[in-house]
């Protein structure tokens, strides 16, 4: 199995600690997402995915990541997610409210993120971050 590496960002929350950001592609818009090992399964932001999908399914089953918590969710499928050479087809997600963690963001003077990778697809795709060389590996 050959990797894929896809360039890491890394971003200061001031005395908070970093996260990492990598780029993907999401209804043909490059954007961000957070990585987070402590995340149970990956996210994307309701509004975002409100504003490109009709078919929609709403829970009250509470969601929980290391960044926050919620109680309103949306369940959702997205035709395509690209996170770097890996291209995921119809990617069955979860939607959450991320705005406050964009608030935070803007403040910090950090771009917005569209979603956060978590642990579903980071042990499904062996991943591998390697801080010193700033690069996600992911095995097909």
């Amino acid at each position: 199995m050959r990797p894929i590496s896809i360039p890491l960002i890394l971003i200061s929350l001031q005395d908070d600690g970093f996260h990492l950001l990598v780029e993907i592609v999401v209804f043909g818009q490059k954007l961000f997402a957070v990585v987070d090992t402590g995340a149970s399964r990956s996210v994307f932001d309701k509004t975002f995915v409100k504003e490109h999908l009709k078919e929609l399914e709403h829970s009250e089953e509470t969601q929980a990541t290391t960044l926050f918590s919620t109680s309103s969710t949306l369940q959702a499928v997205i035709p395509s997610v690209k996170i770097g050479s890996l291209v995921l087809k119809d990617y069955e997600t979860v939607a959450l409210d991320l705005e406050t963690v964009n608030q935070a963001y803007e403040n910090l003077g950090h771009p917005p993120i569209i979603g956060i990778l978590g642990s579903d697809l980071l042990l499904k795709y062996q991943a591998v971050i390697n801080y010193k060389k700033m690069k996600l590996y992911l095995y097909k």
